[in-house]
Formats: C-alpha cells, structure tokens, sequence
C-alpha cells in the first residue's frame, strides 16, 4: 500500500487500489486543483453537516490552511471536472474561507467504487448514524445486485454487522428518526427490532425517552414480552392466564404505570398502556 493511501485509511485506501487494478490506469498523485470544478459525491451517505464543525474547520484552514488533501476522481476524459471522493467537510470548508484552489489526490473511480469509498470513509470516521449506513449498505445492495456477503468483502464489514444496520430499515420511521437524532443507541433499536408489532414498538420507545431506559432494561422487558409465545402454545387456559398476569405485572413495575395486553383471533398481541 502507498503512502498516500495510508492516509486515507485501510479500507477506503484498498478500495481505491482496487478501483484504479479494474480500470487498468493510476493517475495517483497530489494537484492544485480549481476549487469550483468540484462537485459533491452523488452517493454520498451522509445527509446532514454540522455547521459547527465546518465553521470551527473553516477558521482552522484561514489560520493554517488544508493540511490533509482531499481526494477526487475525474468527471470525465477531460483534466476541467472532478468528483469528491472524500473530505466533504474540508471542502465546504475551504469554500467558506474563500479558498480558489485546494490540494487533491487524483484517483480512478467508478459508480460503485464512489459510493463504497464515502460509505467507508464514513463508517471509518464513527460518526455516521445507523440509519444513513443501513440505507447505505441497501443502495449498494440494490445498485449492483450484491449479496449480503459479497458486500462484506467489499466494506470489510462482517456480515451479521450488515445484517444488524439492514433490520433498522424495518423499524416504524418515528423510531428510526431517534435513531439518527441520537435520542436511542443502537442498543435500544436492536432489541425493539425483536417484536414484531408496531404499535407495541412505539409504545416501548416512547417509554425509553419518557423513562431514560438502558439497553439492559429495554432488552429485559423484549425477553418479557416475547413470553408471549409460550403462553400462547399453553392450551391450558387457566396457565395461560396466570402467566399473562405475571407478565404483567412485571412490565407494569418496569414502566411504573398500569400495563395491559390485547389479543387478536390469531393469538397475537400488543402491550396497551
């Protein structure tokens, strides 16, 4: 690996050397390049910018300047376009302080290598949110018709870790909205995502910012809940009403308030508060 891509990480630095083995050409180096003939990554994960960490960036660059380039890849067969591969943030940046020019590696990329590189760029960095990396990994699912374990191999990701953002996609969107606002961990959202029901999935959640629940409760109260299950192959009504009540009561402790079950005809059920 060169020394170039150490600097951009493991993983985006093995993407990129592959990109440039599949299109057979290294353009690899470091240019000057018109600030304004960059344009943003179309498949950039990422759908929200702390303004506050731009400005901070921006006075950094006025007082010191760009100290690591970002990098690009040609529009086109012309030298007069670019796409941003990563340093989105250094970008805005520099164009906030009035840059004309900035310091840019030249890779060869294409559609796919784009959008894997800002996913692992970003997933390098930590700070992007679960929800934007589980849409992520299903674009790149969906665009090139990729299995989950081929996808894998090109994230150097594990594949129950792909599989765990991808079941996020299924949660209510209200719950998937507290995820990427930071309101519950990925803790949280993994043992909601074990109960089938909806209605029951917004109760517990509303009950984890109403009651600053941890993720060692939440999971608790899911296993207690999933008793259900049991209680319902019990043919025995009198068992079966016992161990509704017990569960009850239990839940109704953990959530400090009154809890009560309802069944449909087929069995299933759904907490009421």
């Amino acid at each position: 690996m060169t020394k170039q891509n150490k600097a951009l990480g493991k993983g985006l630095g093995a993407l990129i050397t592959d990109a440039n083995k599949i299109e057979n050409e290294v353009v690899g180096f470091i240019k000057e390049i018109d600030i304004d003939t960059i344009d943003f990554n179309p498949y950039q994960p990422r759908t929200e910018i702390n303004e506050d960490s731009i400005n901070a960036l921006t006075k950094s660059i006025k007082a010191i300047g760009i100290i690591q380039p970002i990098t690009v890849t040609k529009k086109d067969d012309t030298n007069n376009s670019f796409i941003l591969i990563s340093g989105e943030r250094r970008l805005r940046a520099a164009r906030k302080a009035g840059l004309k020019t900035i310091p840019a590696y030249i890779k060869v990329a294409n559609k796919q290598n784009l959008m894997e590189m800002a996913l692992v760029e970003n997933i390098q960095r930590e700070d992007l949110d679960p929800i934007a990396i589980g849409l992520g990994y299903q674009k790149l699912i969906n665009e090139f018709n990729l299995k989950q374990e081929e996808l894998s191999q090109r994230v150097g990701k594990s594949r129950s870790s792909i599989a765990n953002f991808l079941r996020l996609l299924k949660l209510p969107a209200k719950i998937q909205l507290g995820l990427k606002q930071k309101k519950i961990t990925m803790g949280h959202a993994r043992a909601i995502i074990n109960i089938a029901d909806t209605e029951t999935q917004l109760m517990i959640y509303d009950q984890i910012l109403h009651y600053d629940l941890s993720v060692r409760k939440v999971e608790e109260i899911v296993r207690k809940y999933a008793n259900n299950k049991s209680i319902n192959k019990d043919k025995n009504p009198k068992n079966q009403t016992n161990n509704y009540k017990k569960l009850q009561e239990e839940l109704s402790r953990f959530f400090d308030t009154k809890i009560n079950f309802t069944r449909n005809n087929k069995g299933r059920g759904k907490i009421v508060i």
